[in-house]
Parts: C-alpha cells; sequence; structure tokens
C-alpha cells in the first residue's frame, strides 16, 4: 500500500510544481509572445502535455484505487476529498483551461488571457490542497 501512496503523492507533487510554475511565469508570460502566439501555443499546449500527462493519469489512478482500497489509517474522508478536489480540478481543465488555450491559439486575446490566469487559481489552490492531503496521508499510511 505504501507504493500506491508514494505513487500518488509523486504524482500530485509533480502537478503542485508545474501549476505554480504555470500561474506565476509561464500564463503571464504569453501575454509577451506577441505575433508568434499562434505558433507558439500549439507547440506549448503539445510539449506541456508530454510533462503532464503521465502524472496526470497516475494521480486519476491512484485517486480511484484509495477509493476502492485503501489502508485502515487513511480515513476515507480524506480519500473522498481528494478525489473531490481532482473533479475540480479536471472540471477547470476542461471547461476553462482547455478552451483557452485554444482561444489564445488563434491569436492573442487580452480577455482571454486574463481569463486563463484567473481561473487557473483554480487549478493552482485545488492542486495544493490535493499536495498537502497526499503528504499527510503519506505520513498517517
Amino acid at each position: 500500500m505504501t507504493w500506491l501512496l508514494a505513487a500518488q503523492a509523486a504524482a500530485t507533487l509533480v502537478m503542485v510544481g508545474v501549476i505554480w510554475m504555470c500561474q506565476i511565469t509561464h500564463y503571464p508570460l504569453l501575454a509577451d509572445v506577441g505575433s508568434a502566439l499562434p505558433q507558439y501555443q500549439a507547440r506549448n499546449v503539445r510539449l506541456t502535455t508530454r510533462i503532464v500527462g503521465l502524472p496526470m493519469l497516475v494521480e486519476a489512478a491512484t485517486v480511484i484505487t484509495l477509493l476502492i482500497w485503501r489502508p485502515t489509517a487513511i480515513p476515507l474522508w480524506t480519500a473522498l476529498l481528494g478525489a473531490a478536489l481532482l473533479v475540480l480540478i479536471w472540471a477547470a481543465t476542461v471547461l476553462f483551461s482547455v478552451p483557452m488555450h485554444g482561444r489564445l491559439g488563434q491569436g492573442y486575446d487580452a480577455v482571454i488571457h486574463r481569463r486563463l490566469v484567473a481561473t487557473n487559481w483554480i487549478r493552482t489552490l485545488g492542486w495544493s490542497a490535493r499536495g498537502v492531503l497526499v503528504l499527510w496521508m503519506l505520513t498517517v499510511g
């Protein structure tokens, strides 16, 4: 069971680092790319997917597994909270981030850019909360 908690913690903590880097540095800098934004954005999405794809899948798999099979030291409410946070993060990704990245891929739009940065706080805070939660699970599990 330790391997499951360790895998979840590793995947979540990778995503915590990635999302904070995006929130504080990467997304704000999109405004400075200029006319090359469509090409930049297409490459950005492709390369970022290579980094986040596996951790996001591992995180989802371990969340589901912990709901079904978890150490007795891990209370059910923590597994449910972790799952709820992940659903929130994925919903924000699908409903906000992906469409706005698509719009920015057509050219810079200041309103869309501001919305991307603003709505990304949902994912940033969600993954940060998951990071704290999975570290706690790792210490008690």
